[in-house]
């Protein structure tokens, strides 16, 4: 059973001082619900989560105790693209025709801390300093970067291209432009990596409202349709965060799986996206995503960021709405975040930073394909003709793509 999404819903990003992330939830939802024409006796299940704001399921203390099955869900950075991921398989098999995917969190200042044992690793993995991630970050990215003649500056470049986006989202965390020079002089924190190149961990919450395809037009004139979803965890040898170590014979990352389970399910390749999300947990992760996910060759990207096509103007949009860089890394709500950025662009409700839709296929229809890669999701808009998306996370991965 083909599934779309019908209503979008979000908390603006960033820190809410006097509202708990269950309340960012719990707005982001009736938004979902309001966008999609329904109440919340409506909904058949729910899928939520959050890592520091709460339980997602006692939403319904909030919402209305309607009885509704409510499932939580944690799966670190992929915790989003996981709820997601789930609502759409109970949809496809059949086993309900209407749902909500949601997740919020509202962090501690400061960078995430993580006892390495709760993890399955020693103590010593935090005491040569890799529990703290944007010191593995910064190792990563520093070995690409080597390996494929990365250099700096399009480090810089990708920061500056997200902080601008970000201006010019209503939702976002950091709304100022910041210049080459204000990035290029920032403290370097992790070499090659500084600090206007990081994401925050913040608050926020994201909804989507999902039924069965069939039934979409019931609600709103502009469905997205959902066409494939897949999640994998690392091979032996891919070197991902918490990784003890790196093995001599590298593997690829679980992005290379999910991305290309989502193409082969959706029917579509790499060339066929027009516009993507991607995981820019720092400037080096978005870089490595490019290729991961099949956009370009491991060491294209330099090209690419020259020439500017990864801006909102350029040949392959990414993170026209900033990006984990200007909205923070609330955990539960991230990966929907990039959904929630893909629908409105589909929908061509994004703003000022609305992607062009004005190419036309052999039929006469304009043509769009909208990738998330970062939690894994493609969508795509009835009204103006092909879209899909696909997305990873970090730890785990989630690839989904749609069509009508």
């Amino acid at each position: 059973m083909d599934v779309a999404i019908i209503g979008i819903g979000i908390h603006p990003f960033g820190r809410t001082e006097g509202v708990s992330g269950l309340e960012q939830g719990a707005y982001a939802v009736r938004q979902a619900l309001k966008d999609a024409g329904m109440e919340w006796k409506d909904i058949q299940f729910a899928f939520g989560g959050s890592t520091d704001a709460g339980a997602a399921d006692t939403l319904v203390n909030n919402l209305g105790l309607t009885g509704l099955q409510f499932i939580n869900v944690a799966n670190g950075c992929a915790t989003g693209g996981s709820a997601l991921f789930t609502a759409y398989t109970s949809i496809s098999s059949g086993a309900w025709e209407t749902g909500i995917a949601m997740g919020f969190d509202k962090h501690p200042r400061g960078a995430f801390a993580v006892d390495p044992e709760d993890w399955g690793l020693g103590k010593w993995y935090g005491e040569v300093g890799l529990a703290l991630t944007t010191q593995f970050f910064g190792m990563k990215i520093q070995k690409y970067m080597h390996d494929y003649s990365i250099t700096e500056d399009s480090l810089i470049r990708i920061a500056v291209k997200n902080f601008k986006n970000g201006s010019m989202n209503p939702n976002a965390w950091r709304r100022n432009a910041l210049s080459y020079e204000e990035i290029a002089s920032s403290p370097m924190l992790a070499h090659p990596l500084r600090q206007y190149m990081f994401c925050s961990p913040g608050e926020g919450a994201a909804a989507l409202v999902l039924c069965s395809a069939k039934k979409a037009k019931q609600y709103t004139t502009k469905p997205i349709y959902l066409k494939a979803a897949a999640v994998r965890t690392r091979l032996y040898g891919s070197f991902e965060v918490f990784s003890p170590w790196q093995a001599m014979d590298r593997a690829p990352s679980p992005t290379v799986q999910a991305s290309k389970a989502a193409y082969e399910m959706a029917g579509v390749g790499p060339e066929d996206i027009d516009i993507a999300q991607l995981q820019d947990t720092e400037s080096g992760a978005e870089i490595m995503h490019m290729s991961e996910n099949g956009l370009c060759k491991d060491g294209e990207q330099e090209k690419m960021i020259q020439e500017g096509v990864t801006e909102i103007t350029g040949k392959l949009p990414v993170n026209t709405d900033g990006g984990c860089m200007a909205n923070g890394e609330p955990i539960g709500a991230s990966g929907l975040r990039q959904v929630y950025e893909l629908c409105l662009q589909l929908r061509g409700d994004a703003g000022q930073r609305q992607v062009s839709q004005n190419s036309s296929g052999a039929d006469g229809k304009q043509q769009h394909r909208f990738v998330v890669l970062d939690n894994g999701q493609i969508d795509e808009n009835a009204t103006y003709g092909h879209h899909h998306h696909v997305a990873p996370g970090e730890a785990q991965e989630a690839a989904q793509e749609v069509d009508h």
